[in-house]
């Protein structure tokens, strides 16, 4: 299987012009795909969907973006841009395991962790990181061992726990990262009261070769979560996912034929590419 998994950003109607402030704060980045529906990106390698979604969700810290800087002008640099119209959930400063740390909302409300760093040989600039708080702590290394069961190839690069005497319980993720058919992403465990949760506002895609894949994904990510619409899911632990067909773009670029493709994704939960490619 060769899938491509990347995050999806939903916007009330500010997708164009959050892709355009990602692309001019970020060096090595690109517009690849636009629409009045969404805008796709490319940020030091990594894609990132924009979409028009409107008012019904809002972003949260519930999945935000880990960036290694590699120099102090870099970090110091997309803090200014970053927090500029939004945010510090945590200063750019010192602390405990990080000689430059900051975490903050940009205007847009999503949400970036950046350190300085270095970057080894394959390790992606950005990963997604998410962040199981509230009726979901505790389950970040379960849901560690549920994806990486899931996809192929897959692996466990990182796993740090809480041990005796730290702020949160022991065993619990301090910080983990792993690798789903060799894309990267982090999870951790965070304690507190935390007044937000997963959301349909950060997904993640996968895109399918065949119906075959997209059928094996959508059964295993819906076993004890649940069934949305137009390919989006919910798994288990709250995290929302859109298991697509890599034509889709192909699809929707031709104006009539994309018309008739979205009628047909309005009827459908799990999409079938059998029915996209006759409408």
């Amino acid at each position: 299987m060769k899938n491509q998994i990347y995050p999806c950003l939903w916007f009330d109607n500010q997708a164009q012009t959050a892709a355009k402030f990602y692309c001019s704060t970020f060096s090595n980045s690109k517009i690849i795909v636009e629409s009045s529906l969404a805008v796709q990106v490319e940020i030091e390698g990594e894609r990132i969907l924009c979409m028009n979604g409107g008012p019904m969700f809002k972003i949260t810290p519930s999945i935000s973006m880990f960036v290694t800087c590699q120099t102090d002008e870099e970090i110091e640099n997309l803090w200014l841009r970053l927090s500029d119209g939004g945010s510090a959930m945590m200063p750019l400063d010192k602390y405990p395991w990080r000689e430059k740390y900051a975490w903050v909302a940009d205007k847009f409300g999503m949400t970036w962790q950046l350190f300085l760093g270095e970057l080894s040989p394959g390790q992606q600039k950005i990963i997604p990181l998410m962040l199981f708080v509230g009726e979901q702590f505790g389950r970040a290394e379960q849901a560690i061992n549920t994806y990486t069961s899931i996809f192929k190839p897959s692996g466990i690069e990182h796993l740090e726990l809480y041990g005796e005497g730290e702020p949160s319980p022991k065993g619990t993720l301090k910080f983990g990262r792993f690798s789903l058919n060799n894309d990267q992403f982090a999870a951790m465990d965070g304690f507190g009261d935390h007044q937000f949760g997963f959301n349909e506002a950060v997904s993640l895609v996968v895109e399918c070769e065949t119906q075959e894949e997209i059928d094996y994904f959508w059964n295993k990510l819906t076993e004890e979560g649940s069934e949305v619409q137009c390919g989006w899911l919910r798994d288990k632990y709250g995290i929302s996912w859109q298991i697509v067909p890599k034509i889709l773009g192909q699809l929707m670029s031709d104006p009539e034929k994309g018309k008739r493709v979205m009628q047909e994704i309005l009827k459908m939960t799990k999409l079938d590419i059998h029915t996209m490619l006759n409408a």
